[in-house]
């Protein structure tokens, strides 16, 4: 991977920065309903608001272009003075950067309201670039998406990985060489994308858990029916990991039957109309099991389907990890969900602001968003 530069060095009082950073949080009612990736961006703000800058915010908010930051300037609020100005480009924003002061924070509309972002159009990140003197990238989260934002506008301006940003890059190298005994939990649906990273990390840890829907595919490709669980269309059965016996499975899971009602059992008797939902408690000691003191846990995506309830296995091992005494690289939106609603966070080593990004880059060793600021 290639250096990045972060903006410490840098001399900042009177200098216009842009900010990319990852407010891409759950909105519920208009009203932000977690701010961890807010509460993450605030050291590198109040890093250049103290040294004299003058800050204009950028990110993206949820999939369709209507979506608003005004949530999210509401819940910055608390936190810090703050200007919003419901648009990205124009001369509402040109005039309100004029008119910024030392200290200042300006926060813009939602990239994806304009298409240029995720057409990584030339146009718009220059137009972007126009408002300051410095790029600052404080947006892991998205650092695997080849936008505007990400790769556009470090081509026409000085550009640096902010403070969270690089830590991001620090303690996810980390992962490359795990203290031992080391295990792989990866839950989460999509085997196609997570085939490549399985892999590597059958080379590099002790043992590779695989949970949520990612286990059903296996299960299936091992014979063993799962009724009607979630599965994905990768072919699985020519593959390494079928066999590998460093690759474990839930021992134990809880389905839901078509009547809604829920009930644990064990692999190959699930019946036909019968869902897994999540890991089993046996499942879930197991895990716990292998972590031995002075180990590594690198762990992405829930045990089970958390978005519909099913959390169980998902806390249980969380709170399990948080009481073990081991490196604990966390990452995957319902992961620290669950970490944060348990009030673990400052037991694990790293709880990471991405989810995809983080396991792009475990693959890969890079992303679009570092290459750009190298």
């Amino acid at each position: 991977m290639k250096t990045i530069e972060t903006l410490t060095e840098q001399e900042l009082r009177g200098k216009k920065v842009l900010v990319r950073v990852g407010f891409d949080v759950p909105v519920d009612a208009g009203e932000v309903t977690n701010d961890f990736r807010i509460r993450e961006a605030l050291p590198t703000i109040a890093y250049l608001t103290e040294r004299g800058a003058r800050v204009i915010l950028i990110s993206h908010i949820g999939r369709k272009k209507e979506e608003t930051l005004a949530p999210v300037h509401a819940a910055l609020t608390h936190y810090m003075k703050v200007t919003y100005v419901p648009a990205l480009v124009g001369e509402q924003v040109a005039a309100a950067v004029a008119t910024l002061h030392d200290g200042d924070v300006l926060l813009l509309e939602n990239l994806r309201g304009n298409d240029g972002e995720t057409a990584n159009d030339e146009a718009l990140a220059k137009t972007l670039a126009s408002y300051a003197d410095l790029y600052v990238d404080e947006a892991f989260s998205v650092a695997h998406r080849a936008h505007a934002s990400i790769v556009g506008i470090p081509k026409f301006l000085p550009s640096y990985a902010g403070l969270g940003f690089a830590r991001e890059v620090a303690e996810l190298s980390k992962a490359f060489t795990p203290t031992h005994p080391a295990i792989f939990v990866i839950g989460g649906a999509k085997f196609d994308t997570k085939l490549p990273l399985v892999k590597k990390f059958l080379a590099l840890y002790d043992a590779v858990y695989v949970c949520g829907a990612l286990a059903h595919d296996v299960w299936l490709a091992r014979g063993v029916a799962v009724g009607a669980s979630l599965t994905s269309d990768v072919p699985l059965e020519d593959a390494d990991i079928i066999s590998s016996p460093k690759v474990i499975l839930p021992v134990d899971v809880r389905v839901q039957s078509i009547d809604g009602s829920a009930h644990d059992t064990v692999p190959g008797h699930i019946a036909p109309t019968d869902s897994i939902m999540d890991a089993g408690p046996r499942s879930v000691d197991a895990m716990l099991s292998a972590l031995k003191a002075g180990g590594t846990v690198l762990w992405n995506g829930p045990l089970g389907f958390y978005e519909r309830g099913f959390t169980a296995g998902t806390e249980a091992f969380a709170e399990g990890v948080a009481d073990a005494g081991v490196r604990a690289i966390v990452g995957g939106g319902d992961t620290v969900a669950s970490i944060e609603s348990l009030g673990l966070d400052e037991k694990f080593t790293h709880v990471s602001t991405a989810g995809g990004a983080m396991l792009e880059f475990l693959e890969k060793g890079t992303l679009p968003g570092i290459e750009a600021l190298s």
